[in-house]
């Protein structure tokens, strides 16, 4: 595979290199994408060293896959350029989520909604991913009615900014701010910019993305999203109301059998999840499973995961995993024939 990744210097773009390598994912040319001020610096791939090119370079070398994490107003202005030479992108930003044409997909819970002519499809947001996740498996068996989820999400998820601040804080520094507020030993409830309806838009992601992937709009979402001074992983806290009654055991069963899920729930031994726990690791860790004792037929369970990881790059290489595992990712005669006139 010839495999472009789009902002490559960025903590997510940085982070799709280490999973790549970690993967083994079959790369004959990496192709290192960033901002017009890295372009000829390089980057070390599994002991080579890569020269970043500018987008437009990329196009015109015409890779079999492009990973994007360059933001939305890039995936919208190049994406489509490199669908047109017959790339297939995988884009992290929140571009293309919620367009009715373009596939949002989680591996573990929908990747058999993608077929060979889906040539920008979209990665979710950090902190729906490790949901739906782990609803999937309860949902197929028990039918979810509603959804109740408060976030805990670590400063990684806003960039190397929002670290620094934290750092710089916690040092006694001064230095430049990603938050309008101090962040260490302190949280916001404040993700993204606020909606008219009073949400933030990561919030709303949460609600319609979750809609999407679970391909069924009857499901009831809403949610509260934090930004806590952690750094490993975001933490949730959710409540489901379902439309079937459930054993608890069951439960737990059903999730240490689910794709991507990790259980660590044992209350007696202190065990539970913690962004400790995910950091640097691609699973779903779930846990503190107990009924809602105020309301029938719902659960309570905490969700912990890397969202630099599953969050975000794990979760888009995965797509690419499964691409090439279908042969979605076989070059067409035409492109080939096009490769092989351009040596």
């Amino acid at each position: 595979m010839r495999v472009a990744v789009v902002g490559a210097t960025g903590l997510v773009g940085t982070k799709m290199l280490q999973v790549l390598s970690e993967r083994n994912f079959p790369i004959t040319e990496l192709i290192p994408v960033a901002s017009e001020r890295s372009v000829g610096k390089t980057i070390r791939y599994k002991d080579n060293e890569y020269k970043i090119v500018s987008l437009t370079d990329a196009v015109a070398l015409r890779p079999d896959v492009a990973i994007f994490s360059a933001g939305g107003s890039t995936s919208l202005a190049w994406a489509p350029k490199f669908a047109e030479v017959g790339t297939t992108v995988i884009d992290n930003s929140s571009a293309w989520r919620m367009d009715p044409g373009k596939k949002l997909v989680v591996p573990e819970v929908n990747a058999d909604v993608l077929t060979p002519e889906d040539k920008i499809i979209a990665n979710p947001n950090c902190s729906t991913i490790q949901m739906v996740v782990a609803l999937k498996p309860l949902h197929d068996r028990y039918t979810i009615r509603r959804v109740v989820v408060s976030t805990y999400q670590s400063v990684t998820g806003t960039g190397v900014k929002a670290v620094e601040q934290l750092m710089n804080e916690r040092a006694g520094r001064s230095g430049e701010n990603a938050y309008p507020y101090q962040i260490d030993l302190n949280l916001l409830p404040h993700i993204d910019v606020f909606l008219e309806n009073g949400y933030t838009k990561e919030e709303m992601k949460m609600v319609l993305e979750t809609k999407k992937i679970m391909g069924d709009d009857s499901i009831g979402v809403t949610a509260t999203t934090v930004r806590v001074p952690v750094m490993g992983g975001h933490s949730e806290a959710v409540n489901v109301e379902f439309a079937q009654e459930f054993e608890l055991d069951d439960v737990r069963d059903l999730l240490r059998n689910a794709p991507g899920v990790v259980v660590h729930d044992d209350p007696a031994q202190l065990k539970y999840p913690m962004p400790l726990d995910a950091q640097d690791k691609d699973a779903v860790f779930v846990g503190r499973l107990r009924r809602d004792e105020s309301q029938a037929k719902t659960l309570n369970m905490w969700v912990v995961s890397d969202n630099l990881r599953k969050g975000a790059a794990t979760n888009a290489i995965q797509i690419a995993e499964y691409l090439l595992k279908q042969g979605f990712l076989k070059q067409s005669p035409e492109k080939a024939q096009k490769d092989a006139i351009s040596i």
